[in-house]
């Protein structure tokens, strides 16, 4: 085993072990451990100065620490002493806190978005619908099998989470979301474990006779190209891949499947990208789109008459689908800010003025999109070059 693997480890044993000790109410000695995880971690920055991971590593020692400061000022030295003269606890008995740690990176409720709150995005929900929506439906229409990886790519603020929030709504799935980015952050050397135990409960959901999907957020985070990977990092994208090789069987007619995020496709690991059967662009509104967007986000919004929105669909082409719902709360939040600094909202019965269109030109005159067109550029060249609708 590496230095790196070792320490890794060993942090995340002393991590667990004080979390379960803090909750026991055992101050002295989660202080202890506490301690002991914060060292195996900076050992670590240490060691590889350059792994991607460090910044992770530095912020988790510091949110020890301040743990520590906290227990500090309600235990006294003597019973920091006598706790750690007496105690028996198992070092390896962290069961308790990997089941916390689990549970707090998977959220497996699921969530309530229809296919009318995804707006536009027409060629992706065509697609997701024949890859996901259809075979659930009618798997006897399928002898080939159907797709179980769909990669959504494409400028951030464009709708990749509420598509996967939608099709998990229209198939009744059991919901898997998972940052990509906290995996190991929160479980460290316990990582493969836990994405072995995730695709184990995805595989009993469908064998129960409902579908499941394991929603994977900032997928470039965990399956890109690193020069530098050590320790858990490869250990878990190893256990990816083999997780995925697993429900891409296509003599296996069960009903799992990964949907993928990514902001930046050109990041990924050919061996991930060629799991992905379907590659699919979430790109920027088009015109009628943001249209639709604006009556939606507008919808509990007092508007003068003269607000067109078919005007504001053309000022704001190149704005994301999030930009376009920021603008539209910045303009309401502004027209709020405007009646409390006038002494009217002490009057209980007074009311705002309504949005007028100055007040719509105003926010988009102090607002730039979020994408640039380099990045458009970007994305259309990786699609031409990878696109599998």
């Amino acid at each position: 085993m590496s230095a790196s693997n070792e320490l890794e480890k060993a942090a995340t044993a002393y991590a667990l072990d004080a979390v379960r000790l803090d909750k026991q109410g055992t101050k002295g000695r989660a202080i202890t451990l506490y301690q002991k995880a914060i060292e195996s971690l900076l050992q670590l920055v240490q060691l590889y100065p350059e792994y991607n991971l460090n910044k992770v590593y530095i912020q988790r020692a510091i949110s020890y620490q301040e743990r520590i400061k906290v227990l500090q000022v309600s235990v006294s030295p003597t019973q920091i002493r006598r706790e750690i003269d007496n105690d028996s606890a198992d070092p390896e008995s962290s069961t308790e806190g990997g089941k916390s740690s689990y549970g707090e990176l998977i959220q497996s409720e699921k969530p309530q978005v229809n296919w009318e709150e995804v707006v536009g995005l027409e060629t992706a929900k065509r697609a997701i619908k024949e890859a996901i929506v259809y075979p659930v439906e009618r798997p006897d229409l399928f002898p080939l099998g159907w797709p179980r990886g769909i990669l959504l790519f494409g400028p951030p603020g464009c709708g990749k989470t509420l598509l996967a929030a939608a099709v998990a709504t229209e198939i009744d799935a059991t919901f898997y979301s998972i940052d990509a980015a906290s995996i190991m952050s929160k479980w460290l050397g316990e990582a493969e474990k836990k994405v072995a135990k995730l695709f184990g409960s995805a595989r009993k959901s469908s064998n129960d006779g409902k579908p499941a999907i394991v929603f994977v957020d900032e997928l470039d985070s965990l399956m890109g190209k690193h020069s530098n990977e050590v320790g858990g990092e490869i250990r878990v994208r190893n256990q990816f891949l083999k997780e995925m090789d697993g429900i891409v069987d296509k003599g296996k007619k069960f009903h799992v499947y990964v949907i993928g995020a990514t902001n930046k496709p050109w990041d990924l690991d050919w061996a991930f990208i060629r799991r992905f059967q379907k590659r699919i662009l979430v790109p920027l509104p088009n015109h009628h789109t943001r249209l639709m967007m604006l009556k939606l986000y507008t919808s509990n919004l007092q508007l003068e008459q003269s607000v067109d929105l078919h005007e504001l669909a053309r000022l704001s082409e190149g704005f994301s689908g999030s930009d376009i719902r920021d603008v539209c709360q910045s303009a309401q939040l502004k027209l709020i800010g405007e009646f409390f600094e006038s002494g009217k909202a002490t009057d209980k019965l007074a009311k705002p003025r309504h949005i007028n269109m100055s007040d719509f030109r105003a926010t988009l005159e102090t607002r730039k999109p979020s994408v640039s067109l380099d990045m458009l550029s970007l994305y259309n060249r990786w699609f031409e070059a990878f696109k599998a609708l």
